[in-house]
């Protein structure tokens, strides 16, 4: 390129810088001048907001500290710091105020050293208001002895510094001053306020008469306190800034009085608290508890079944019964189900009467809710066979009542008194007697059919409850008296129960009948009626009279024939008796001729034995024999019999065995009626006792009783027979009249005893007499040796007798 070119270009270049550069230059100035313009306005802006704030700052009482580590410099309102610093009573004089004022709010309480401690070492903010006497001068020579300064202290931190703002709220009154609270003083109730830490910084005239102090300063040197509770709610609504209540009952002027508490923060450094005397509300309430206790207690008691259910339908009481009647567990029924749920169990346990429409049944059920007066009653008939009875009413707090009352039972008697009415109509209806039944109303209550039929009346002529003297006016054409009438009118409807007492009498009636008439008093206060046609009776009592009579005399003249017969027998009897012994005395060794007197002897003493029974029968029928009890051994009767039957046992080879010494001693029997019987009976084994069998006589006493039992080995008797055993005139197999067995149980019966059997066919038979009457028996007869029954009862016979030491007694046995 050549030199010119390079030059111009360079020169353009230089040129181009230039006019850049200027341009740039222009601009910036520009750039620059609105700047500083816009500075300036800011700058007075800004003068003007700091005059503002320095005259509104001047305007009020503000002082503001700033503290970097331990310096404390003022940095606005020397004024407000010096006057906060007097009402400290700190003098100007003393140096830098600004560290002693800080240190001075600092010891007015806890709360305000806490509250600085912590702004300085760690940057939390806090406020709280001290109150500082005013010295004379401050506020005038007017102020009060107790006027002082509320300072209010307020401290933020930013970056390592710490500021404080200190502000007066105004030279005032101190807080026992003012009109609230000169109102505050005349309060009944005790107020107060605390301060942060609890302290208590001002109260009225009633908290103090309560804590027992003539003035605050006393209160919080001594320390007292309404309640340590109460303090704490205080301190607790304090903290959490927010309004507490409670309830506390506090002995008040030697009274336990209740108040309820309030805790009302005034601000962050001032709780305001007071208490109200709600005594006699608790009285009130409890009252009302006790009377609700008492109530539901008494509900509880009742056998019906109570359920209560709320304004919101859910079960607020029940009574046990409730739970009973339902079988609902106690658990569940806590847990206050619905009047819904309630019948939804019921209905899972089958406890509700069955519908084909459940849910029409709940929904009716539900309809009781809105009652403003008692529902008509409801029977439920469950399907376990229980009719309920339900009630339902409005409760007077709401809800529903419901009451269940178990009628199952009553509706059972009431069907069975129903039942039974009709029974007793019924049967009064069969009878023949004309019955009535009369109320102690005198009116009629009930009647039978033989009742119109007797007196001749019509069904349409009597009303259900006719009185009876108008039933005795339809009477009367049968018995005319009305003197009678009145007087079985009397009898119905006199109340003394000394009157009330059955009566019997007999009436005569116009038709020619004899009637008897009754009155029986009921226990339920009627009276029973009764009237029997006795025509027929008492005709038919002289006709029994009559062949009684027939009777006694046939009776008498049987006894006088038994009698004369008897006699008559006897004397030929002993007439051929005595030729028998004699003859017996003079036969010479001819066997056989001493076997025919033998026999001749034998059936003359039957004979006689015969006689002498039938003497014994006709005498206990005349009601002629009586017997005479005397203590005797029982043991001198058995010998006695024994020897008579001696040959009688010999001859027939049978055994006879006795027991019972040692438990029979003396006894209290007729002695001589006593062996007519063991006679008898011993007789009577031998004779169908096999031969070489065996006949035992066994004596005991139970208790009162004496037991002789008289048993044999042989055929036994017939069951047909045993039934007939003891009746008269049976039949023996060898002929003649059966009158012993008959005997034996007339003279034990005499005795006031009683004769048993106990037989089986083929197997013998066993007697048992059994007599009372023995506890009075003496003791004073010594018993007889074993030995001497044997002998006494076969002397000619070998004897052999053995004892047994056991407690059971002494077995003599005879062969």
């Amino acid at each position: 390129m050549a030199i010119a070119t390079i030059a111009y270009t360079a020169a353009a270049g230089g040129m181009a810088l230039a006019l850049s550069t200027t341009w740039l230059a222009l601009r910036n100035r520009t750039r620059f001048s609105k700047a500083r313009e816009t500075l300036k306005a800011d700058l007075t802006a800004k003068d003007l907001m700091l005059r503002e704030l320095d005259a509104a700052t001047t305007a009020f009482d503000e002082a503001f500290l700033a503290v970097e580590g331990d310096t404390v410099r003022l940095v606005w309102g020397d004024d407000t710091l010096q006057q906060c610093a007097e009402a400290l009573g700190i003098k100007a004089a003393d140096g830098d105020i600004a560290p002693q004022v800080v240190r001075a709010l600092g010891d007015t309480s806890a709360e305000a050293a806490d509250g600085l401690k912590e702004l300085i070492s760690q940057g939390k903010w806090c406020r709280f208001e001290v109150f500082a006497e005013t010295p004379k001068g401050l506020t005038g020579d007017g102020q009060q002895k107790n006027a002082g300064l509320t300072v209010i202290v307020e401290g933020k931190s930013s970056g390592a510094t710490a500021w404080i703002r200190l502000a007066i709220a105004g030279a005032r009154a101190s807080l026992s001053s003012g009109p609230f609270a000169q109102m505050a003083e005349h309060l009944p109730a005790p107020c107060w306020i605390c301060a942060r830490d609890g302290r208590v910084v001002w109260a009225n005239a009633a908290w103090l008469k309560a804590v027992e102090a003539t003035n605050l300063e006393q209160a919080v040197q001594a320390n007292l306190t309404l309640d340590r509770n109460v303090d704490g709610l205080v301190v607790e609504a304090l903290e959490q800034r927010t309004r507490r209540e409670g309830f506390r009952w506090l002995t008040v002027g030697g009274q336990r009085r209740a108040f309820q508490v309030i805790a009302e923060p005034l601000n962050e450094a001032y709780v305001c608290a007071y208490v109200l005397d709600v005594t006699e509300a608790e009285e009130s309430r409890e009252a009302l508890k006790r009377h609700a206790k008492a109530h539901d207690e008494t509900l509880d008691a009742l056998e019906d079944a109570v359920a209560i259910f709320g304004a919101e339908k859910q079960l607020t009481f029940h009574n046990r019964a409730f739970e009973k009647l339902w079988d609902l567990e106690p658990a569940w029924l806590a847990e206050r189900p619905t009047h819904g749920e309630w019948l939804d169990r019921l209905r899972q346990k089958r406890r509700l009467p069955e519908t084909s429409d459940y849910s029409g049944f709940k929904t009716r059920e539900s309809e009781f809710f809105g009652l403003t007066h008692t529902a008509d009653d409801e029977m439920w008939s469950l399907p376990d066979g229980r009719s309920l009875r339900v009630v339902r009413q409005p409760h007077p707090l709401g809800g529903l009542l419901i009451l269940f009352s178990d009628k199952t039972g009553e509706l059972k008697l009431k069907a069975q008194f129903n039942a039974l009415i009709q029974v007793q109509k019924s049967t009064l209806d069969q009878l023949n007697d004309a019955v009535s039944v009369y109320g102690s109303d005198g009116r009629l209550r009930l009647r039978n059919l033989a009742f119109d039929k007797f007196w001749n009346l019509q069904a349409e002529d009597i009303t259900a409850v006719m009185d009876f003297a108008d039933l005795a006016e339809l009477c009367l054409p049968l018995v005319h008296d009305r003197g009678f009438w009145a007087e079985l009118k009397a009898r119905v409807t006199d109340t003394d129960p000394l009157a009330r007492a059955p009566q019997l009498g007999e009436v005569k009636i116009s038709d020619g009948r004899l009637a008897q008439w009754r009155t029986q008093p009921l226990p339920d206060g009627a009276t029973l009626v009764a009237f029997s046609d006795i025509t027929a009776t008492r005709q038919l009592e002289k006709a029994i009279d009559a062949r009684d009579e027939a009777l006694n005399e046939s009776v008498r003249l049987k006894r006088d024939f038994v009698a004369n017969v008897s006699y008559e027998l006897r004397t030929p009897l002993t007439t051929i008796v005595g030729y028998a012994d004699l003859l017996q005395a003079q036969t010479n060794d001819n066997p056989k001729q001493k076997a025919f007197l033998d026999s001749i002897q034998s059936a003359a003493q039957e004979l006689a034995r015969s006689i002498d029974d039938v003497l014994d029968m006709a005498q206990i029928d005349a009601g002629e024999m009586s017997i005479t009890r005397t203590d005797v051994r029982l043991l001198d009767i058995v010998a006695e019999v024994g020897t008579r039957l001696a040959d009688t046992f010999k001859a027939r080879g049978v055994h006879f065995d006795y027991s019972g010494v040692k438990e029979t001693g003396v006894v209290r029997v007729d002695a001589k009626r006593l062996g007519q019987c063991l006679e008898h009976l011993l007789g009577n084994a031998i004779r169908n006792a096999t031969s070489g069998g065996s006949v035992r006589l066994d004596a005991r006493k139970d208790e009162d009783n004496l037991i002789l039992e008289v048993a044999y080995t042989g055929r036994g008797i017939p069951y047909h027979v045993q039934a007939h055993i003891f009746d008269r005139y049976i039949g023996r197999e060898r002929g003649g009249p059966g009158l012993g067995l008959a005997l034996v149980k007339a003279l034990v019966e005499l005795h006031e005893g009683w004769i048993t059997l106990e037989s089986e066919p083929n197997e013998g038979a066993s007697f048992k007499i059994h007599l009372p009457g023995q506890s009075r028996a003496g003791q004073s007869v010594p018993e007889m040796a074993p030995s001497e029954i044997a002998s006494t009862v076969s002397p000619k016979a070998s004897t052999e007798a053995k004892s047994s030491d056991a407690d059971d007694g002494t077995v003599a046995s005879v062969a």
